[in-house]
């Protein structure tokens, strides 16, 4: 009985297990159920010790030797039949064993219940003394951690595509907009300031559905434009600056720091795909989308730029030309490297935190059991980084 899943029990009594219902109605009265199961033991062992004791005198008359070898006879066969093996087999088959035991336990409760309640008096008063309450601890829930142990035990009835999406869940509370978004330096976006012409040829050679609109600078977001409205708009012929105010939708700023299945449930409140990411000083930081936060529980599926695609670029002696502004989460996952995330967010920030400087170009450098060289810095930022690959193991064997 105390050997039965809890949760796999409640799924039985959900769908109409009637053993199951019994056994989890005697396991919420567990002061009763342990009462009556030893009460019943208690009293079975004490004659059978008994009366082993009597056909022992009776045979062999009141000698000490026989009384002992009885006693030890006795107290073996219980241990092996009526305590050991029988509580292994409920351990390993607690359903085949508890549900058909329930239908003798529950009326053996509703006999012995004068006794039970009597026993069950001195137990109670005990447990006050030593401030215990069994009550309140059975009413523990699980928690996330256990959750996840969970369903990575479950590996072997959880296809493996399902467990990882289970377990890219559990983290997106840990995981915060910082660590996929668009930085910065990436962002695509339209100036308004600029001419007509320039701003027709970046509308109808973008790659994405939807950009940023600034005036002056980079950090006063106006608006977002929907490129492909503007173009079915425009229906081939180069927009207005004044037709363009018209259709910016309002920017949807999110605060730095903000775990990923907050601002995922601010998407679908809002309604929005798409939000600037802000620090306290409303400096822009970076870009969101509905489609970055999918990435991390499915995976990628969705086209990337080619500018994007070109941060991972494979070289014949298998090393990577790696961008520096590449995301450490999406380096961990593609390349399955081991660089740290509890501090910066990029590879040139995690190159520059182990300097503590820029380093100069040809620098070659182990981080986090990788060996990385700088291969170009520019602008005070590391912009490519080459990434060796492991060195094989060498078996050494006795000659």
């Amino acid at each position: 009985m105390m050997s039965l899943n809890r949760y796999r029990l409640r799924h039985l009594v959900q769908h109409g297990h009637r053993g199951a219902a019994r056994a989890a109605d005697l396991l919420a009265q567990t002061d009763k159920l342990l009462g009556v199961i030893l009460l019943g033991n208690n009293l079975v062992n004490a004659m059978a010790a008994a009366l082993v004791t009597i056909i022992a005198v009776r045979f062999f008359g009141n000698s000490e030797f026989a009384i002992t070898i009885a006693t030890l006879a006795v107290t073996f066969l219980i241990l092996v039949f009526s305590e050991i093996s029988p509580k292994v087999m409920g351990a390993a088959y607690p359903e085949q064993v508890a549900f058909p035991a329930s239908y003798v336990l529950k009326p053996l409760i509703r006999l012995f219940y004068p006794i039970i309640w009597f026993v069950n008096l001195f137990v109670q008063g005990l447990l006050r003394l030593l401030r215990l309450r069994p009550s309140e601890a059975q009413q523990h829930k699980i928690s996330m951690p256990e959750l996840r142990t969970l369903v990575m035990e479950a590996s072997g009835f959880i296809p493996k595509k399902h467990q990882s999406v289970l377990l890219n869940l559990f983290e997106l509370e840990s995981i915060t907009v910082d660590d996929v978004m668009t930085p910065r330096s990436q962002i695509e976006a339209i100036d308004i300031e600029a001419d007509e012409e320039t701003i027709w040829r970046q509308l109808t050679t973008s790659h994405h559905t939807q950009l940023p609109v600034y005036q002056g600078e980079l950090n006063n977001i106006i608006g977002i434009v929907h490129t492909r409205k503007v173009l079915h708009q425009a229906q081939g012929e180069p927009i207005t600056l004044e037709a363009l105010k018209q259709i910016l939708r309002e920017p949807y700023f999110i605060p730095v720091g903000t775990p990923l299945l907050t601002q995922l449930q601010n998407f679908q409140e809002n309604q929005r795909k798409f939000g600037i990411v802000v620090d306290e000083y409303g400096e822009l930081q970076g870009l969101v989308k509905v489609e970055d936060i999918l990435e991390e529980i499915v995976g990628e599926f969705t086209t990337r730029s080619p500018l994007h695609s070109a941060n991972f670029r494979v070289q014949e002696d298998g090393s990577w030309l790696i961008d520096g502004s590449s995301s450490l989460r999406e380096l961990n996952r593609k390349l399955d490297t081991k660089f740290p995330l509890d501090g910066p967010k990029t590879l040139n920030g995690l190159v520059l935190e182990y300097f503590e400087d820029i380093p100069e170009a040809g620098t070659s450098f182990r981080l986090a059991d990788h060996t990385l060289e700088v291969v170009q810095t520019q602008d005070r930022v590391v912009k490519v980084v080459r990434l060796y690959p492991p060195a094989p193991e060498v078996e050494i064997t006795d000659a």
